[in-house]
């Protein structure tokens, strides 16, 4: 085959691929460029998710007319000039490239004004080709950028672009760490003019994160440490016990002001948090690091979000040390403040009855559940079921694993696995009927919502609804869910995992039933004999009683030969 060289055109068009994959990239690009200008108030607006315009307006120092032809140039910079610049970066942008990217795939227009320059100049880039550069009437030092019909040019890009409620979602992420670090500043976020984001400058950065996270600030604790040999500065924002998190959604770290991705320093934080929160939640933090900028190299990708420390393992072990002293020092214990439970009703087509509750009953039949034999289940033909239909409790290792032999094998059930296959088959089976047992609350439970949260609730509420949890707006930032199905024992978190998952609204029945039973199921509690022989009695009943909804094993054999070789006998 012969050795092309490619037009100016595709090489732009490729090189736009690396920086500019979907609009919450144009957004995060832009929006750096705002805060480099040392703008004080930055908005965002956005049409059909940033597909159709996104809209960037600031008050920053504005761009001069005689650098508007160079703008859109690619490695145009005005952050670095000499190779040993990038040993000393101390702003958001430098590698010239995002301006350039954005202009190949939209039509862009720019209009700016610096404070000495006596009128605004105006400049339209559509496709990477420059259309006009005109003056504009006087209005205010800053820059004003409209990126409209993004990826006209590469439509294979704009078809794997998202539902506008996971591009949004995608939005946000990039948008709320600098409003973090940046409490001083405000922000304005407007998508089809609704406000997402609506900051006033903040008087501590306490204040903005318990504002944007929607954190009750009593459970926020705020430390810092300050290690002038090393040149190192830590300041770290923790959520005690009470925040309690699905996903790790809400921990941020910062490197110099620049939001940044660290797995041995967010491993560093939630090890910490193992002490105090029960397994399957996560804690909210932000952590605001100060290094001397020659120890972090943050020229490894376009994106900019991952980088190199220098005695990385050094840093996280100060993290750690700090995290660890300030959660046991100062630490809140677990407050109450969910409503109580009416009792049960179930809710059918044209039904409803009264029923009782009971989760495991003192004796397995106690409540008068028909367990079937193990015959009637597998056939006499399958060892491996027969074997455990008929093992016998034993006891429990640190109320995770719980311990069954018969004969010659020894069995291991993932308590926690267990129970939530054991769930999912049956909030399925009710979704599929149409009879979800739930239970009204006699004062709803309150949530905080997130932006993102707020965000997907808009779209999902049906479905959410469908699934026996009905839900309405307290007031702007906090939502008030009024009945929870029977078979979820966490509301709070099964509502937080159902809106923290992209494109909810189009998931199907059974992607729903998954995701709310594996955040609604604690692992640690303590059961009795008969509660873990009913346990077993419950998973043998299921369709598909040896693995967990998400691929995990529920149950392992070990047989007697194999612990004979352990020991070498």
């Amino acid at each position: 085959m012969p050795v092309n060289i490619l037009s100016l055109d595709v090489i732009a068009k490729i090189a736009a691929g690396e920086v500019v994959d979907r609009p919450g990239s144009v957004v995060k690009e832009l929006l750096e460029n705002s805060i480099d200008a040392g703008a004080q108030a930055i908005e965002i607006h956005l049409k059909d998710a940033g597909k159709e315009l996104i809209h960037i307006k600031d008050d920053g120092c504005g761009i001069a007319k005689a650098d508007l032809p160079n703008l859109f140039h690619r490695h145009a910079t005005s952050k670095i000039l000499h190779i040993d610049d990038l040993a000393e970066l101390r702003s958001m942008g430098f590698r010239g490239e995002a301006l350039y990217s954005i202009a190949a795939v939209s039509d862009v227009t720019l209009n700016s004004q610096t404070r000495g320059q006596a009128e605004a100049w105006s400049i339209q880039v559509r496709g990477g080709k420059r259309l006009r550069l005109d003056p504009k009437a006087i209005t205010q030092p800053g820059t004003d950028i409209q990126i409209a019909e993004l990826f006209f040019n590469t439509p294979a890009r704009r078809k794997f672009l998202k539902s506008n409620t996971s591009e949004m979602n995608h939005i946000l992420g990039a948008v709320i760490p600098y409003t973090l670090m940046y409490p001083e500043k405000k922000f304005l976020l407007t998508h089809a003019g609704r406000a997402l984001l609506d900051l006033k400058p903040a008087g501590t950065r306490k204040d903005r994160v318990a504002a944007v996270l929607g954190l009750d600030q009593n459970h926020l604790l705020e430390t810092s440490q300050d290690l002038p040999p090393e040149e190192v500065s830590i300041k770290a924002i923790l959520g005690n016990i009470n925040v309690q998190r699905p996903r790790r959604d809400m921990q941020y770290i910062f490197i110099n002001q620049r939001p940044v991705e660290s797995k041995s320093l967010n491993f560093a934080v939630n090890d910490m948090y193992r002490a105090i929160l029960p397994p399957g939640v996560y804690p909210a933090f932000m952590l605001d690091i100060r290094l001397d900028p020659a120890r972090v190299d943050v020229n490894i990708h376009p994106s900019k979000r991952e980088v190199r420390i220098k005695d990385e393992a050094t840093l996280s072990s100060l993290v750690r040390h700090l995290t660890e002293y300030t959660l046991m020092r100062f630490g809140n214990p677990r407050t109450l403040e969910h409503g109580l439970p009416a009792d049960k009703i179930i809710f059918g087509p044209g039904q409803i009855r009264q029923t009782n509750f009971f989760k495991f009953p003192v004796q397995p039949n106690a409540v008068g559940v028909s367990e079937p034999t193990s015959a009637d289940l597998f056939g006499s033909d399958d060892s491996l079921q027969t074997k455990f239909a008929h093992a016998r409790f034993i006891g429990a290792f640190i109320n995770k694993y719980l311990l069954f032999e018969e004969g010659t094998s020894l069995f291991l059930v993932d308590q926690h696995a267990a129970q939530e296959r054991i769930m999912f088959e049956k909030f399925q089976k009710q979704i599929e009927a149409g009879t979800i047992e739930v239970q009204p609350l006699l004062t709803p439970v309150l949530l905080k919502l997130s932006a993102q949260e707020r965000t997907i609730w808009h779209e999902a509420e049906e479905k959410i609804k469908d699934v026996g949890i009905e839900t309405a707006l307290f007031d702007e930032d906090t939502l008030a869910v009024h009945t929870q199905p029977l078979l979820l024992n966490n509301i709070e978190n099964a509502v937080r995992t159902l809106l923290g998952g992209d494109d909810i609204a189009r998931c199907d029945r059974s992607t729903i039933a998954r995701r709310a039973c594996k955040a609604s199921i604690v692992t640690g509690d303590t059961l009795s004999p008969q509660q873990a022989d009913y346990q077993r009695q419950q998973l043998l009943a299921c369709q598909d009683p040896y693995t967990c909804p998400h691929g995990r094993p529920t149950v392992i054999e070990l047989k007697e030969n194999f612990l004979d070789r352990q020991f070498l006998r």
